[in-house]
């Protein structure tokens, strides 16, 4: 790929991704508000429209341009996603816009040896759309990191876990890694671009133990199963850290989020289907599986 086909589908497909977690990330903040902080719940609302706004404009350019083996990964969309969508905005009366996931269903992806025409007229399309994404993550950041002062400090209540802000923070800031890495900004050499494996083994942990604590007590098989995992990626933190390992070297990590990955599937299908008691909405989920399925695009590439 040549640097300016490298730049427009590396873009996209960014945004494809995380856009659609950032939008996820303010609605699960939104719904965790108590009538108190109605104010907080509102602006989280403006940041699902912003970011859904966002996502629209980057699937409006994906088309052909995007690979189809990141179309085809599952983390842009799953099996599930629209169902989860659909249970989700039922139970919580926040409108979600189901069209955005009919219209990633239509897409058609690149072979990954397939030349792509680049106009200039994308490339200011696509840099534009970098800006605006940058601009709007710098506030969603900055609106998470008050979020986690009021609840570190005692000063709101929210249903969201000290330790999910800060899990959703850190994804948050490194979306807008990638952004001022593709646009060449300076200080943009964010930790987690350069110790991927690290990042996703911690957020891979994290699930786990969100996932354990937020089942239903009487559900004590999978909270085990929970365990397991969050202790198995802890080991494996352990391990790279001691060793200063800086490369995706798949390895263990590849086969435990395999595993993972086939565990939250199978929790997708228990909860869409109401055979899971827990407090876990369908697209949360949905949301976890995908992000595992995005690392294990980037474990497998």
């Amino acid at each position: 790929m040549d640097s300016a086909q490298d730049y427009i589908v590396n873009s996209l497909e960014l945004h494809l991704f995380f856009a659609r977690i950032m939008k996820e990330h303010a609605f699960f903040l939104k719904v965790g508000f108590l009538p108190p902080n109605a104010d907080l719940a509102n602006e989280g609302e403006r940041f699902i429209r912003r970011f859904e706004a966002l996502l629209s404009r980057a699937i409006a350019l994906s088309d052909r341009v995007v690979r189809g083996c990141v179309l085809n990964s599952g983390e842009v969309f799953t099996e599930f996603t629209d169902c989860a969508e659909l249970q989700t905005q039922r139970f919580t009366g926040t409108f979600l816009n189901r069209r955005l996931t009919a219209r990633e269903m239509r897409l058609s992806g690149r072979s990954c040896n397939e030349d792509l025409c680049v106009s200039n007229a994308l490339v200011r399309q696509v840099r534009q759309l970098n800006r605006d994404g940058l601009a709007l993550v710098e506030r969603l950041i900055n609106y998470k990191e008050r979020i986690l002062k009021g609840a570190r400090s005692c000063e709101l209540f929210t249903v969201n876990y000290p330790l999910l802000i800060e899990h959703i923070l850190r994804e948050a800031r490194l979306y807008r890694a990638y952004l001022m890495q593709a646009e060449g900004m300076d200080g943009c050499g964010c930790q987690e671009l350069r110790d991927q494996e690290l990042f996703w083994n911690r957020i891979m942990m994290e699930h786990a133990l969100f996932i354990r604590g937020l089942l239903d007590p009487t559900e004590e098989e999978l909270i085990k199963t929970s365990d397991h995992f969050a202790a198995d990626y802890r080991r494996l933190l352990e391990t790279s850290a001691a060793a200063g390992d800086r490369t995706m070297r798949g390895g263990n990590a590849l086969v435990l989020t395999q595993e993972f990955r086939d565990f939250k599937c199978a929790g997708v299908k228990g909860i869409e289907a109401c055979q899971i008691k827990s407090l876990i909405l369908p697209l949360l989920a949905d949301h976890v599986l995908r992000e595992a399925n995005h690392y294990l695009r980037l474990l497998e590439s």
